[in-house]
C-alpha cells in the first residue's frame, strides 16, 4: 500500500507492507500529473515501513523509469534496510537525477528542498 502526497513539485512517497504493481501505477499517475504542471519533479521515497515488494514491481519501476529518465530531478530514498537502499540506487542508475539515501524523513526533505 502507498500513500501519496503532492506538494509543489514534491512527491511524498510512503510505502507500507507490499509495495504492489497497482500501487506503482498509481505513482506512474502522480508523477504524470505533476509532469503537467513543472518541468522535473523530486520524489521523497520513504521505505521506512515497506516489508517487501513483487518482482513484477521492479521490472515496471525500470522501464518506467526508462521513459521518465529527464524527468526527475531528485530522488531521496528513507530507509535504514541495506536492501531497500541496494534497490533504490539501482532504479536510480536509470535516470538523469542526484539520488541520496536518508536515515530520516527530516534528512531527505531538507535535501529536496535545496536542490
Amino acid at each position: 500500500m502507498i500513500v501519496i502526497e503532492e506538494l509543489n513539485d514534491v512527491l511524498k512517497v510512503h510505502v507500507y507492507a507490499e509495495f504492489t504493481l497497482d500501487d506503482f501505477r498509481e505513482f506512474e499517475d502522480a508523477v504524470s500529473n505533476e509532469l503537467r504542471e513543472y518541468e522535473h519533479v523530486k520524489v521523497l521515497f520513504d521505505l521506512t515501513n515497506m516489508e517487501r515488494f513483487s518482482m513484477d514491481v521492479a521490472v515496471e519501476e525500470l522501464k518506467f523509469n526508462k521513459q521518465h529518465a529527464r524527468d526527475y530531478e531528485r530522488i531521496a530514498v528513507v530507509t535504514d534496510n541495506q536492501w531497500h537502499a541496494w534497490v533504490g540506487w539501482l532504479a536510480g542508475a536509470f535516470v538523469d537525477a542526484e539520488v541520496q539515501q536518508f536515515e530520516n524523513l527530516d534528512s531527505a526533505g531538507a535535501w529536496l528542498e535545496t536542490g
